[in-house]
């Protein structure tokens, strides 16, 4: 809920303040007259008119309060919103070569990076992303999508290329993707590559794929996967050299504005895909349509019973206007008024006016 005019609010302060300076105005105001004793204070009032006097005291300030809130005007807003992505389109290029089956990573190379792209596409959000996997030639594993359940199971079920095609051909791999990218009108197109080799197939050179895809604004991002080490053990055939073309794949990075990044193990391979997300994010534009509901019934109502509660205590004649009512006790009329700890008695057609110390027990003649 929110108000309209809230600075109509501030005169509940001003009420507030009202109520406790009358307090403390009528309760060390000075008298004239003082009455002798309580046993006279109840010839004038007994319990039920000091009930009645507190009761339209209150509602007379409750009813000023309710009139302050409806002059703040206070509303309830249901807001709808139109929220535009703009998306980023994401090929995962990955190396399916039989390399890929080294154990330098747990449990291999392909299945860490398989995790690790899982993990990638959880923290995604409407990005369109696709999955390609190349050897000594290419294949599109999952054309871009937002399905990303389709796409993971189509991750899982990734295995190293057969041996006909086993080699490393990044530059076609590039090559491929850049079609699958170039025609798609999202203002981001990237492209990350990983591979645990050297380009040794394809008719394509990997520095001229590069400058391919940044005539079409396209970034890649290369990971070169593999320890340190000189050499790596696979399974069935035995060790094998680590040859990683780090200067290959660190200057299609730069030809496109990407990064390059190397992983040694498990562990920074997942830290590699956490920072290209980090570096990748969409934009989210929301605009806001607040639609306005004033509470004009419940106001109405809250008047409707404070007019009800004033009636109510008016003498049957209806002759005293508010805020005056008429109480009679003892074969006295007492013309009570705001604030109620005062009141006039009537009497020979003299009016005299009355004041109540609710504290000191005693009832004072105002001269």
């Amino acid at each position: 809920m929110e108000f309209l005019n809230p600075n109509f609010l501030y005169l509940l302060v001003v009420l507030v303040l009202l109520m406790l300076s009358k307090i403390v105005f009528f309760s060390k105001r000075n008298a004239s007259l003082q009455v002798s004793n309580i046993e006279a204070l109840k010839l004038f009032f007994n319990k039920g008119a000091l009930f009645k006097i507190f009761v339209l005291n209150s509602l007379f300030f409750i009813a000023l309060s309710l009139l302050i809130i409806a002059l703040a005007r206070p509303r309830i807003s249901s807001s709808d919103k139109i929220v535009t992505v703009d998306v980023v389109d994401i090929i995962l290029v990955l190396d399916t070569s039989s390399s890929m089956l080294a154990e330098d990573f747990k449990p291999n190379r392909l299945e860490a990076v398989k995790q690790a792209a899982q993990d990638f596409i959880k923290n995604r959000n409407g990005d369109r992303i696709g999955l390609l996997v190349f050897g000594k030639e290419t294949f599109i594993q999952c054309p871009l999508t937002v399905d990303y359940s389709v796409l993971n199971n189509l991750l899982t079920e990734v295995t190293v290329i057969e041996r006909k095609y086993d080699g490393t051909a990044i530059g076609i791999a590039i090559a491929n993707a850049i079609n699958r990218l170039r025609a798609n009108d999202s203002k981001s197109k990237v492209i990350i590559l990983l591979s645990d080799g050297s380009n040794n197939s394809g008719a394509i050179d990997p520095i001229s794929a590069a400058k391919m895809a940044d005539e079409y604004n396209i970034r890649i991002y290369t990971i070169g996967a593999g320890t340190r080490q000189a050499v790596t053990y696979i399974p069935d055939r035995g060790y094998i050299r680590n040859e990683i073309d780090e200067d290959t794949l660190k200057k299609i990075a730069v030809e496109t504005g990407g990064k390059y990044f190397r992983a040694i193990d498990k562990e920074s391979l997942s830290d590699v895909y956490q920072e290209i997300n980090d570096l990748e994010k969409s934009e989210i534009t929301v605009d806001y349509f607040i639609q306005y509901r004033y509470l004009k019934k419940k106001v109405n109502h809250e008047g409707q019973l404070y007019n009800r509660a004033q009636k109510s205590y008016l003498s049957n004649n209806g002759t005293v206007p508010p805020p005056y009512f008429l109480y009679r006790n003892m074969g006295f009329d007492y013309r009570l008024s705001y604030p109620f700890s005062r009141f006039s008695r009537l009497e020979g057609g003299i009016n005299y006016n009355y004041y109540m110390d609710f504290q000191k027990g005693a009832l004072y003649l105002h001269k």
